[in-house]
């Protein structure tokens, strides 16, 4: 049912929406395509297009479709199996994609990504082409349809569901909602096919660590993700300021659907939209590396100050200069993430030590931030306070 507690309808308010399908909603094992359920969500899509909103897909079924084609075995797949079948589901995931949408008059654009366009050790340059080419496609009105590109992305480089990928691209395009449509219709308390007392959530203010507790971990047979992806794809977009529902994609029409009421759980977005840089910065989740700082450090970053050598207490990783790391407190809570300005052994050479002294431990006139605090997001998106302008040489 509707959630008095948010009385504007997000979908409504809302004037870029990140829409993910699972490969369960849209493939038959059997029969392949879906296409009187996906002609119903095209429509309510359009509705949403046609009304001046942007939308962008993302769209699992690729392995999935190219199973079925290729006739292979009802097992784990191995990796190059897996890769075939997505060059081969693919062609058929854009071809059911770009009918359906050209029947309600909309122009879809196909967008293929891997984890280091988004995240981990990428370079700031292949996000900043992914965000800019995929703004460029809404400017003209098209309607972007993304999945992983499964054909050439290791198990080191992969996203690992279409969840995450969502909330990527949701934190990466500044949208204000994430829709994840699944087989189940929300959040409950424990997982309610294997628990009848189950009780449902539909209002999710922030994600604790009881929340977390509540996902289970199970997926459906054609679906890699399950309820703890989708609490983490949570995590990642709420906390960058986009709103996130999971509804069930199992009924016709089921955008719709959410208008009309029908149960979802709604995951509120902080207040403050994170800047594009700190959005990024904060959804790095595959760093290299941690640094543990002091009690008056992690008061100092709260209050908006770049991080210096003298609060670092602890250096655990291997990471280069540029790469995201993890700053915890002293009792290993993760207080933010930060692009480091030294590399590990430097760092691990100079933490605790004073400005004046890193000329002599380094053998250089380094620079006195570790972390600046334009490279640097904290989990809570807490706002700085200090909005005066610094420089890296005066930066405290």
């Amino acid at each position: 049912m509707t959630d008095h507690r948010n009385p504007i309808a997000p979908l409504s308010s809302a004037k870029r929406i990140v829409i993910k399908i699972g490969s369960s909603l849209l493939v038959d094992p059997s029969s392949g395509i879906k296409e009187s359920w996906l002609d119903t969500l095209v429509e309510d899509i359009a509705n949403l297009h046609h009304k001046g909103k942007q939308i962008l897909i993302v769209s699992s079924g690729a392995i999935a479709l190219g199973r079925k084609v290729l006739d292979l075995p009802k097992r784990p797949l191995k990796l190059d199996e897996s890769q075939a079948a997505a060059a081969v589901g693919q062609i058929e995931l854009g071809r059911a994609w770009s009918k359906a949408l050209s029947m309600q008059d909309m122009i879809p654009g196909q967008i293929l990504l891997t984890l280091n366009d988004t995240e981990g050790r990428a370079s700031r340059r292949s996000y900043l082409n992914a965000r800019d080419t995929i703004e460029r496609l809404l400017s003209f009105g098209t309607v972007p349809v993304i999945n992983e590109n499964d054909t050439i992305a290791t198990s080191e480089i992969r996203y690992g569901d279409n969840d995450r990928l969502a909330a990527r691209v949701a934190t990466m395009l500044g949208a204000d909602l994430l829709v994840l449509l699944s087989d189940i219709d929300g959040l409950y308390t424990a997982p309610p096919g294997t628990n009848k007392a189950a009780d449902f959530i539909p209002h999710i203010e922030t994600i604790t660590p009881a929340i977390e507790a509540m996902a289970g971990s199970a997926g459906s047979e054609l679906s890699r993700g399950g309820m703890v992806t989708k609490i983490e794809a949570g995590k990642i977009c709420t906390r960058a300021g986009t709103a996130m529902i999971i509804a069930s994609g199992k009924r016709n029409h089921p955008i719709t659907a959410i208008r009309n009421g029908e149960q979802h759980s709604f995951f509120k977005a902080k207040q403050i939209k994170a800047g594009a840089r700190k959005a990024w910065i904060a959804g790095q989740l595959d760093t290299s590396g941690s640094i543990v700082v002091d009690d008056g450090a992690a008061r100092a970053l709260k209050r908006g100050k770049s991080l210096l050598p003298a609060g670092v207490v602890n250096v655990s990783g291997s990471f280069a200069r540029g790469d995201a790391i993890t700053i915890r407190t002293s009792d290993n809570s993760i207080l933010g993430h930060g692009l480091i300005g030294y590399d590990c052994v430097e760092t691990d050479l100079i933490k605790g030590a004073q400005s004046d002294e890193l000329q002599s431990l380094l053998g250089y006139a380094g620079r006195p931030a570790l972390v600046h605090r334009d490279d640097m997001a904290l989990v809570d998106n807490s706002p700085e306070v200090n909005e005066t302008t610094e420089s890296p040489q005066n930066a405290r």
